[in-house]
C-alpha cells in the first residue's frame, strides 16, 4: 500500500521561519512520506478485464441449449468488462455451472489485453449428464490430480489456493544518493538503507488459502475465504537491512451471492460480503492498496497484502450496471496507523458504442489523519484533518473495439465538512490499438494533475490521494519517482507503448515526464516542502512481462530517475543528485 503521513504542524505565516517550523515537526515526530512499493503485476491479481469470452468446445446441435448455457456461465461468472478478475472467485463461480447444467469441465484462460488489462476466456465442455452426478476433490477422492479442488458433491465447493513469489531487487544510488536527505524522519528506516552505490536485496513470500461455496435456498449461496501470506526479506532495501520474516492472515470474509435471469433475458446479480477482503474503484484512481506492505511485514516490493482489515460490501447488478455500496477500514502500517475509516457508493455501467461510466461519493468516516498547512486552521475545527473529507470522482472509457482509438478520463473533488477545503485531481488518456500489425502496439499518452496548496489562500487544496496505487501502469506514477513525490501537488505526462513480440509476452516502455503543481510542498517529503521551481523529474522504463503458463508468470523492470535542478535547488543538496537506477525481477507460481 502506497503510503503517505500527515502530521498537523500548522505554519502561522511561517514565511522566514518555515523551514524551522518544518524542523521542529520533523523533531517531534512528523513523518515523511514513509512508503511506496511498486505493486507486481500478475495475471489475476485484480487486474481489469477488458473482454469476456465464453466458448463451448463441443457444442450442441440446438444452438438455443448453447445460448442458454452460455448466458448461465456469464451470469454465475460474474466477471464483466471494467471490473476486476480475480481467479479463485472464477474459478467458485464455474463450480456452480458445471452443477447445474451439462457442462463436464470449465478452463479459465487469462491474456494480457491491448489496453493494460486482461482478455478472459473461459472454455466448456458439454456432457449428456449432469456433472453433479459425479463427485471429485482431493478430500473426496485422495487424488492429487484433483487439486487444488479439495471437495465438490451436492452443490458444497472448495478449492485450496497456493501461490509462491520470489524477488529479487536493486537499486543503484537510491534516493538520488541522498537517503540522509529523503528519509529524514521517516518512521520505517532501521539500520542501514539503499543509497549510493549499488545496493540490492531478495524478499518473497507464500499465500496459502481456502475459500469454498454451498447453496442455502432458492438461488442464494453462502460463500468465504480464509488465507494467509508469510513473508520474507533479506538484504539492503529502500529503508532497512533487517532481515525479516513475517506471517499474517490474509483473506478472512463471508457472503451471500445470489440472483436469476428473466423469460426477457435480463440478469439480475446480488452480493453481500464482510470480513477481511481487498477492495479496489475503477483502476485505482481513488481507492486500490487497501492494505499496507513492508517494516515488519516485509515484501515492500511484493505487496503480497491487499485485505483491508473490514470491508462491508453490498452489490447489485442489474445487466451491464452494476450499484455497489461499502464501507472500508484499510490495513495499515502500526507505525503509521491513521484509523482512517470511510463509506461511500459506488456506480458503474456500460452503454452502446463502447461507453463505460462510472461515478463515485465518499466520505471519511472516522480518522486521526491530519493534513501540513501554510496557515492556521480555524479555531473551531481544531485541526486540518482528513476527518470529514467527502471526495466526489466521475469517470469514463471510451473503446468501441479492442483495435482502434481509445479515451479514458476521470476528474474528481475533495471537500471537507469541517474546514475550507477544495482539492481536485483530473486524468485523461487518448491511445491507439493496432492489433493486426506486428507485435500489436498500443501506443498512449496520458496527462493527470493532482492539486497542490497555494499558500496565498485560506483555503486548503492539496489533493489527499487516499488509497490511490495500484501497479505502475495505473497510479503508481513512475518507479523510482514515485518513491519520493507521490500522486499529490503533482502533474505528470505520459508516453507509453505495449508491444507483443508473441502471445504470452509483452514489453511496455514508458517515458515520464513530473512537474509540480504548486511550488509550496508541505505534507510531502520533508526534504521537498518549497521547491525552487516547477520541474521534478523524468524517467523512463522498461517493464517485461511473460505470461509463461496458467501457474507460472515471470515479470522484471529496469528503470532510470533523472532529477531536475528544481528538485536539487528544493533539497539543499551540496554536489549533484545522482540519477536513480533500478532493476527488479521477480516469478510467481500458483499451483
Amino acid at each position: 500500500m502506497s503510503v503517505e503521513r500527515f502530521v498537523v504542524c500548522s505554519l502561522d505565516n511561517l514565511r522566514p521561519s518555515m523551514l524551522v517550523a518544518i524542523l521542529s515537526c520533523m523533531i517531534t515526530g512528523a513523518a515523511a512520506p514513509v512508503g511506496y512499493a511498486q505493486v507486481v503485476a500478475t495475471e489475476d491479481s485484480a487486474s481489469r478485464i477488458e473482454s469476456v469470452d465464453v466458448k463451448i468446445l463441443n457444442p450442441s446441435a440446438d444452438a438455443a441449449v448453447n445460448a442458454r448455457i452460455i448466458d448461465l456461465i456469464r451470469r454465475e461468472l460474474r466477471a464483466f468488462p471494467d471490473g476486476a478478475f480475480s481467479r479463485a472467485a472464477a474459478e467458485v463461480a464455474l463450480a456452480s455451472v458445471r452443477r447445474t447444467a451439462p457442462v463436464a469441465e470449465t478452463s479459465v484462460i487469462v491474456s494480457p489485453g491491448a489496453t493494460g488489462g486482461v482478455t478472459v476466456t473461459v472454455e466448456a465442455s458439454l456432457t449428456d449428464t449432469r456433472s453433479k452426478a459425479s463427485e471429485r476433490g482431493y478430500f473426496l477422492t485422495g487424488d492429487r490430480a484433483d487439486l487444488p479442488v479439495l471437495f465438490d458433491r451436492n452443490g458444497t465447493y472448495i478449492v485450496g489456493k497456493l501461490e509462491t513469489l520470489t524477488m529479487a531487487y536493486a537499486n543503484t544510488n537510491a534516493w538520488y544518493g541522498r537517503p540522509d536527505l529523503f528519509l529524514n524522519g521517516n518512521p520505517l528506516v532501521s539500520g542501514d538503507t539503499s543509497g549510493a552505490g549499488t545496493d540490492a536485496w531478495v524478499e518473497g513470500f507464500v499465500h496459502a488459502g481456502i475459500y469454498g461455496i454451498t447453496p442455502l435456498a432458492g438461488s442464494a449461496q453462502i460463500y468465504g475465504g480464509l488465507s494467509g501470506i508469510l513473508a520474507g526479506s533479506t538484504g539492503t532495501e529502500l529503508f532497512t537491512d533487517d532481515t525479516r520474516l513475517h506471517f499474517g492472515i490474509e483473506d478472512a470474509y463471508i457472503g451471500i451471492v445470489g440472483g436469476n435471469t428473466s423469460a426477457k433475458g435480463n440478469r439480475l446479480v446480488w452480493n453481500i460480503s464482510a470480513g477481511r477482503k481487498r477492495f479496489a474503484i475503477g483502476d485505482g484512481f481513488l481507492i486500490a492498496n487497501t492494505a499496507s506492505n513492508g517494516q515488519d511485514r516485509a515484501a515492500l516490493q511484493s505487496n503480497p497484502r491487499w485485505a483491508a482489515d473490514m470491508l462491508v460490501l453490498g452489490q447489485l447488478r442489474y445487466n451491464d450496471t452494476l450499484v455497489e455500496a461499502f464501507y472500508l477500514d484499510p490495513d495499515e502500517l502500526p507505525v503509521v496507523e491513521s484509523n482512517t475509516k470511510m463509506a461511500g457508493l459506488n456506480v458503474e455501467t456500460r452503454l452502446d458504442g463502447g461507453w463505460q461510466l462510472g461515478g463515485t461519493y465518499l466520505q471519511v468516516v472516522k480518522s486521526d489523519f491530519s493534513y501540513f498547512a501554510t496557515t492556521p486552521p480555524d479555531p473551531a475545527t481544531a485541526s486540518l484533518g482528513r476527518d470529514g473529507l467527502e471526495v466526489f470522482d466521475l469517470r469514463f472509457r471510451w473503446q468501441p473495439e479492442q483495435s482502434g482509438l481509445f479515451v479514458v478520463g476521470e476528474a474528481a473533488l475533495q471537500k471537507n465538512r469541517r474546514f475550507d477545503m477544495k482539492a481536485t485531481a483530473i486524468m485523461g488518456e487518448v491511445g491507439y490499438s493496432f492489433a493486426k500489425a506486428t507485435w500489436q502496439p498500443t501506443a498512449s499518452y496520458r496527462f493527470a494533475r493532482f492539486s497542490g496548496d497555494d499558500p496565498d489562500t485560506a483555503r486548503f487544496e492539496r489533493w489527499d490521494p487516499l488509497l490511490s496505487g495500484g501497479n505502475g501502469e495505473q497510479w503508481v506514477q513512475g518507479i523510482n519517482h514515485f518513491k519520493v513525490f507521490q500522486d499529490s501537488n503533482l502533474i505528470a505526462h505520459r508516453i507509453q507503448l505495449r508491444l507483443r513480440p508473441s502471445p504470452k509476452v509483452e514489453l511496455v516502455p514508458q517515458i515520464w515526464l513530473f512537474k509540480a503543481d504548486s511550488t509550496t510542498n508541505l505534507g510531502g517529503n520533508p526534504a521537498l516542502s518549497f521547491l525552487g521551481g516547477a520541474d521534478l523529474a523524468t524517467e523512463v522504463n522498461l517493464t517485461a512481462k511473460w505470461f509463461i503458463s496458467k501457474k507460472a508468470f515471470l515479470q522484471g523492470h529496469v528503470a532510470a530517475t533523472f532529477p531536475s535542478s528544481d528538485l536539487k535547488s528544493a533539497s539543499g543538496v551540496t554536489g549533484d543528485l545522482d540519477p536513480w537506477v533500478s532493476a527488479m525481477v521477480f516469478l510467481r507460481v500458483a499451483f
